[in-house]
């Protein structure tokens, strides 16, 4: 049995894998390890390069996933499916310094630390070339992750570290699994302390492949921290939902009082603007909130007829509490605003179990663990 897997998420880095491969078993030089390609069904052909490697090195293996989308959740995904009691975690970009990993590995070996991270923020560390924004962003990031991590980390936006699996088993129920900056998951989802040890190293310049970064990685590093404020009982994917929403409030407010100055009655009113923003919210929500299951081709024109088709019984029981309560006496504004929040309730869960059909959302890795492995993170398990 291997005693370490390195775990390598990748999108689109197709140029890099034969280069990654070839660093790593450099650096582990008289390790047994195995390397695992988690890959996001890349269009450039990565897995299938990545599968061609495999047959050659038995070393390399290969997770290909379809439909499924996500930095974290493909960290996850390739941990439960190794058997190393040793995990390593590492970008596919060449950015990561592969030549710690064996200092990482034997401070694991040699202490009772639960994992070891890679960072760029304390002495012998360093950002690179990486541009004074990012800096600043990765500087934010690190303030906020005291709110929910019970450990100091002098760089919790690292994607690079190595931890025990016994400590992973501790805490994989409890990962909400979003965004990108599943060290601050692993971390915030402890019970405890967790016991960390810090290698620096330099992060080097991108050498191929496309950024796993967005104008999304800082609002879903939010996301994150809210979702682990709340212990997971406010689901992550309703704020977006709701922020989505929100645009459309506005829209529908404005839409309103057009409407009524045009001497349309206030239910009448109501039916279009609401009419008006549903597929707006559709390309929205397509965009943001299941950008990991978003829908393309003729797939979206099916969704949005779904979408619109499911909105429209929000819509009724939108209008008919809004008219009721204007009915009552509350003003065009609040009363309009009350049937959109009742109607935004209806169309968030009915928009992810039939539309994009990613169903309840959890906090918990749970249900995905048990189906890939019902026996990888048993608490007893040595």
């Amino acid at each position: 049995m291997p005693e370490l897997c390195v775990i390598v998420p990748t999108l689109n880095e197709r140029d890099n894998v034969p280069v990654l491969v070839e660093a790593v078993d450099r650096a582990l030089a008289g390790v047994d390890y195995e390397i695992v390609f988690v890959d996001d069904d890349s269009d450039d052909g990565t897995a299938a390069l990545a599968r061609h490697l495999a047959q050659l090195n038995p070393r390399v293996r290969v997770i290909q996933r379809i439909g499924r989308k996500g930095l974290s959740s493909a960290a996850v995904e390739g941990m439960l499916a190794a058997s190393a009691p040793y995990l390593a975690v590492m970008d596919g970009d060449m950015q990561h310094d592969e030549r710690i990993l064996p200092q990482m590995l034997d401070a694991l070996r040699t202490s009772d630390v639960d994992l070891v991270v890679g960072t760029r923020n304390v002495a012998g560390g360093g950002m690179g070339d990486f541009a004074p924004l990012r800096v600043a962003l990765s500087q934010a990031g690190r303030a906020l992750s005291r709110a929910v991590c019970k450990t100091e980390l002098s760089d919790p936006m690292s994607g690079y570290f190595v931890i025990r699996r016994t400590f992973l088993n501790e805490v994989v129920r409890k990962l909400s699994l979003t965004g990108f900056k599943i060290l601050v998951d692993i971390v915030a989802s402890a019970e405890r302390p967790a016991r960390v040890k810090e290698i620096p190293y330099t992060f080097r310049n991108r050498r191929q492949g496309e950024s796993k970064l967005d104008t999304l990685v800082a609002f879903e590093y939010v996301l994150l921290l809210i979702d682990k404020l709340s212990n997971g009982w406010l689901p992550v994917t309703y704020l977006t939902f709701g922020m989505v929403g929100g645009l459309g409030v506005l829209l529908n407010a404005l839409l309103l009082h057009f409407l009524m100055l045009s001497r349309f009655s206030f239910e009448i009113s109501q039916a279009l603007a609401g009419v008006a923003v549903i597929p707006v919210n559709f390309f929205l929500n397509n965009s943001f909130t299941f950008r990991f299951h978003r829908l393309r081709r003729t797939e979206r024109w099916i969704g949005l007829s779904i979408f619109f088709c499911a909105c429209v019984v929000g819509l009724f029981l939108n209008v008919r509490l809004a008219a009721f309560l204007n009915r009552a006496g509350l003003s065009p504004l609040l009363s309009g605003a009350a049937g959109i929040l009742t109607g935004s309730v209806w169309n968030y869960w009915i928009a992810c179990i039939f539309v994009w059909r990613v169903g309840r959302v959890r906090r918990s890795a749970r249900g995905r663990a048990e189906r890939l492995n019902p026996t990888a993170y048993r608490p007893d398990e040595a």
